[in-house]
């Protein structure tokens, strides 16, 4: 007998013994559910066809076909929805639950196959056919499956919760392979499809072979999950027991009158750190480190240290960007407010600046920033170059100066080993500017030196070169960093100190010097009013006139830049000054010529080239420095003797063959008059002033030849004419550098003909126009029109005698 509950009472009914397979039965579909033979299944029921089916049931001979739906999502499965195999069953009792649905409790008792459907309404009803095991004799091979399944199903049981212990019983008493099949295959947990495929199969050996192996794999999904576990209630326990061990830690700092200042310190440095968008590698080392500052009391000499390593990470811009400004108009406009002229170098950064948009306007192609390298003597304007750059940009500007550097640590930073040690001048500036895209000023990038502590330019190859810079280590962090974001603009005066490794990773503009009409108006629009305004004066107190700055430039200053003009302008305006702080300038100064002259005292530069070359063996030539052009004379002068030359005036070895191949082709072309034996009886001096400067170069060759024929011949050289060139012992004159900047330092001198070799004529395209309408160049090809050009009329007294 069996209770059935109902609402109001419960009421006993008796279990009809089992009878023959009627021809149809109403089938319960059930979802991700498989149920096997001789098994009792606990199943609810809510939908109204299956409550339906089930009172239908227990009116009758409470039996039915239990068979699996394909899709469990399919709330009300059709016959195509269904398994074709499924099991008999006879609900064995119900009970009515407060919420409207049906618990049942079925006996499966035999496994069948649906054949057709009857019909399909009000529920499901199949016509179905009996389907046993195909039997099969004991054999060794069943027999050790069937103890196989046993052992590997026990060893289960007792390592997962939700198999009771009494299946364990249940499984070692039962002789049957096929109810010892269906028991495990029950009670397992497996998808519907395994377990469906297990219920199809009427091989019992076969049937035990593939439940062996379902078997297996999940022991080892359980030995997997008891590894797993045990690994997790290991870290717990080692997680409670530092928490515990740091109570007792912080108890013993309270008591010391530690504990609140390290873990306030601690606190703030973690929130400081945890605010930034740090990278992984640089997480992991933050975590680290403040694991280890939390560990140290501030009396240890390594917590200094690593608080110190921690706030730098925390100071540096790790995620922080500005937005470009790639307005090619506004910085066109923003370089002429800075600066007046040098069109040429201009065009070069707006083109510089114009290839930069295009590339942030492509995707598929990484952008890569090209380093700048701006050339020029002093005072051109390089730094300022530079700012207004950065300005056209909208980027923050760092200048770093490396001129005299020779320590390599100073670029890259000191080893955290060391005591007092401190990141490198590129970390610094990064944390100054606060953004890791800052446009970096490298200021005499040329005058950086090397000893035993490194080479600091060496360590700039890494810095500028945009195929490395991206993940640049300083010592001090030794974390890396990505710098190829930043716009690297380095200023020399030179490039033949820069090693050629360094000098090949930078693009170079090349700025010459002023001339005096550029000068003028460099003053006139940013000098004049700069001055004016740091020298605490209004417009109103004082004005130059173009006469005065004319006087200034010309007799006070020679430069190929502007900061000895802006020097002098600023003497003025101090003068000035003080008469106005006085009380005795009540009206506006007005500085003309000669209150200039006035200010300024005597006069400090002249030309001293007609005075020099009035007499014969003196030429003037032109020399390029890395504060622009010069100009230098060569005297040359003869007395008794052997024949032996002597070259002075601190020259380098290029200079003096330079002489000796001047003097070997004046010998094999004398001027006429000149006897055959008299270099065989003189001995000549070539000398060049200014001894204390050093002087090298091969372009001074036509300027020694020059001078050396003007001596023999009595014929002083013209005071208007200033040469440059190279020459060869065939008489050839070769190819000079420096030209623009030659040609400017003759015009601040006051020559109005330069002589240039042939091959120069297309660097003349450099020289300013309103220069060139002012200077006549005179190209040449050989010594012989070098002379008919410079030489002046014969001077008897002068002249070589036989």
């Amino acid at each position: 007998m069996i209770e059935v509950g109902r609402p109001g009472g419960a009421r006993e009914i008796e279990v009809p013994t089992q009878r023959g397979l009627p021809a149809t039965l109403p089938v319960l579909p059930l979802r991700d559910t498989v149920t096997f033979p001789e098994t009792l299944v606990p199943l609810a029921v809510g939908q109204e066809r299956s409550m339906a089916l089930i009172n239908d049931a227990l009116g009758g001979d409470r039996l039915i076909a239990m068979v699996a739906s394909r899709d469990p999502e399919i709330e009300a499965p059709g016959p195509e929805h269904l398994y074709d195999v499924g099991v008999v069953g006879v609900v064995a009792r119900m009970l009515k639950v407060p919420d409207g649905t049906l618990r049942i409790l079925v006996q499966a008792t035999q496994r069948i196959r649906v054949t057709g459907y009857a019909h399909t309404d009000p529920y499901l009803v199949a016509q179905v056919e009996e389907l046993p095991d195909i039997s099969t004799t004991e054999t060794p091979e069943l027999l050790a499956l069937v103890r196989n399944v046993q052992a590997t199903f026990t060893n289960i049981v007792e390592q997962v919760p939700y198999l009771p212990e009494e299946l364990h019983v249940a499984v070692a008493n039962l002789d049957d392979p096929g109810a010892l099949s269906h028991l495990i295959a029950g009670a397992l947990r497996l998808r519907t499809e395994e377990k469906q495929a297990l219920l199809e199969e009427r091989d019992v050996a076969k049937r035990l072979r593939r439940l062996s192996e379902m078997l297996a794999r999940e022991l080892e999904v359980v030995a997997l999950g008891s590894k797993i576990q045990s690994q997790v209630q290991s870290e717990l326990d080692r997680t409670q027991r530092e928490y515990f061990l740091r109570q007792q830690l912080r108890a013993i700092q309270d008591e010391l009158g530690e504990g609140d200042e390290m873990q306030a310190e601690a606190n703030e440095l973690r929130e400081q750190l945890d605010a930034l968008e740090l990278p992984e590698a640089v997480r992991k080392q933050v975590d680290r480190e403040l694991a280890r500052l939390e560990r140290l009391p501030p009396a240890a000499a390594e917590h200094g240290v690593i608080r110190s390593y921690l706030e730098w990470i925390a100071s540096m811009p790790w995620s922080a960007r500005t937005q470009d400004n790639l307005n090619l108009r506004h910085a066109r406009r923003v370089l002429d407010e800075d600066h007046y002229d040098i069109e040429q170098v201009k065009d070069r950064i707006l083109e510089f600046l114009a290839v930069r948009k295009l590339m942030a306007e492509r995707e598929d192609v990484p952008a890569r920033s090209s380093i700048l390298c701006l050339v020029g003597p002093p005072g051109v304007g390089k730094t300022s170059l530079g700012r207004s750059i950065a300005r056209a940009l909208g980027r923050r500007f760092e200048r770093i100066s490396v001129g005299g550097v020779r320590d390599e640590a100073e670029i890259r930073g000191h080893r955290r080993t060391y005591i007092g040690a401190m990141p490198g001048v590129i970390v610094r500036a990064l944390r100054d500017a606060g953004t890791r895209n800052p446009l970096f000023m490298i200021d005499e990038i040329d005058k950086m030196g090397a000893d035993f502590r490194g080479d600091p330019a060496s360590a700039m190859l890494e810095v500028l070169d945009p195929e490395q810079n991206a993940t640049f280590r300083d010592h001090y962090l030794d974390l890396p960093f990505d710098l190829s974001e930043v716009m690297f603009v380095t200023t020399a005066n030179t490039l033949e100190t820069i090693p050629g490794p360094l000098r090949d990773r930078m693009e170079t503009i090349q700025l010459a010097g002023y001339t005096e009409a550029e000068k003028l108006e460099i003053a006139r629009r940013y000098l004049v009013p700069r001055q004016v305004e740091r020298n605490g004066l209004r417009p109103s107190q004082i004005a130059f006139s173009d006469a005065a700055l004319k006087v200034v430039i010309a007799e006070y200053t020679r430069e190929a830049g502007v900061r000895g003009l802006e020097r002098e302008i600023g003497s003025i305006c101090r003068k000035v000054a003080r008469q106005v702080a006085e009380g005795k300038a009540r009206r506006k100064v007005a500085i003309g010529a000669a209150r200039a002259r006035e200010l300024l005292g005597k006069r400090r530069v002249f030309s001293e080239t007609r005075r020099r070359t009035s007499e014969p063996g003196v030429a003037t030539g032109l020399a390029w420095t890395p504060a622009g052009g010069d100009v230098l004379f060569v005297e040359a002068t003869a007395m008794p003797g052997s024949g032996k030359l002597t070259i002075t005036g601190q020259l380098g070895d290029v200079m003096r063959e330079s002489a000796q191949a001047a003097l070997s082709w004046v010998r094999s072309h004398p001027p006429d008059g000149v006897a055959d034996d008299w270099f065989a009886r003189h001995d000549l001096h070539v000398h060049v002033p200014a001894g204390a400067i050093p002087k090298d170069g091969p372009s001074a060759g036509v300027t020694m030849a020059t001078a050396l024929w003007s001596l023999l011949s009595g014929r002083p050289v013209r005071s208007d004419v200033a040469m440059t060139g190279e020459i060869t012992l065939t008489g050839q004159v070769l190819p000079i550098g420096g030209l623009k900047e030659k040609a400017l330092a003759a015009q601040r001198s006051g020559i109005r003909h330069v002589i240039a070799p042939a091959r120069n004529a297309q660097d003349a395209d450099e020289i300013p126009a309103h220069l060139r309408r002012d200077l006549e160049l005179h190209f040449v090809e050989r010594i012989d029109e070098v002379l008919e050009q410079a030489l002046g009329p014969r001077r008897a007294r002068r002249r070589a005698a036989a």
